[in-house]
């Protein structure tokens, strides 16, 4: 009796072995084994979710969207050109043809932003002239610095409209607008299109009061040239102390505008660039 319970007791011992095994199949399979790896990259989007600035900075992108998109477009200006905000911090500036304040009376094409671009080099001059000028007491003001093509056009079509003659009081009350291409106050392909032109004047530093250099930017007439005797030996001094800083650090005078200098050693003297102001 007790060898044949022995018996029995080992074939069921045999029996409940036997069919565990399968149960220890599904441990080492194939989807098993993956599906824990599977799961960390939906871990990881998780993590870079974490950090609560993401959510915190969204409502400040749509409070300024102006602002974010000049920072984004700041990237994608052309090779060669930067930003003069970035490389002279003390100048200041007011672009006028941003504005409707200026000889045509209206926002000019092509200026999407009130910032002036030069090329690399126009600016890295400039930021030694500034340098200089404000060992003086002075810093630069500046009213225009690359131009499109296209605001050229502009100036084209608006001398074409004789009727149109709303600024002419303030900037050219003595000259026929139709003619200001052939005087030369305003040029047909413009030393601005190259990137290496900028209008500008000098204030007082401490007070951002402009100089007083005879007559105002952008006024077609002879008393805005160099060298003329309708403006005081004070303002002719003024005009010096901005002409002189330029010359010295590589730009040249227009002789028309005392607020007009090109560098001479422009790295794009034929290449007249048509990418807006923005």
């Amino acid at each position: 009796m007790t060898s044949l319970l022995i018996c029995i007791l080992l074939a069921l011992s045999s029996c409940e072995y036997r069919q565990a095994e399968p149960t220890a199949v599904p441990v080492v399979s194939p989807e098993q084994t993956t599906s824990p790896q599977n799961e960390l990259p939906a871990e990881q989007p998780a993590r870079q979710s974490e950090p609560p600035a993401i959510p915190s900075d969204e409502p400040a992108v749509q409070d300024k969207p102006v602002e974010q998109d000049g920072i984004e477009k700041k990237r994608n200006l052309p090779e060669g050109f930067v930003y003069v905000d970035e490389a002279i911090p003390k100048a200041l500036f007011e672009i006028r043809y941003y504005s409707d304040y200026n000889f045509v009376g209206e926002r000019i094409a092509g200026y999407n932003a009130p910032v002036p671009i030069l090329t690399a080099q126009a600016a890295e001059a400039l930021r030694k002239a500034s340098e200089e000028l404000d060992e003086q007491g002075y810093a630069f003001l500046i009213y225009d610095g690359y131009r499109p093509k296209k605001a050229v056009s502009h100036f084209t079509a608006w001398a074409k409209d004789a009727r149109d003659t709303k600024m002419k009081n303030e900037f050219y009350p003595d000259v026929d607008k139709t003619k200001v291409f052939k005087l030369g106050y305003v040029a047909s392909r413009s030393g601005h299109s190259r990137g290496s032109t900028v209008d500008l004047t000098i204030v007082h530093r401490k007070t951002g009061d402009p100089v007083d250099m005879g007559s105002p930017f952008d006024f077609f007439g002879e008393i805005s040239s160099h060298g003329t005797k309708q403006i005081t030996a004070e303002q002719t001094d003024n005009r010096n102390i901005l002409k002189n800083v330029m010359v010295k650090y590589g730009f040249k005078p227009y002789n028309k505008e005392w607020w007009h200098y090109t560098l001479k050693n422009e790295p794009y003297p034929d290449i007249y660039f048509d990418f807006d102001v923005e």
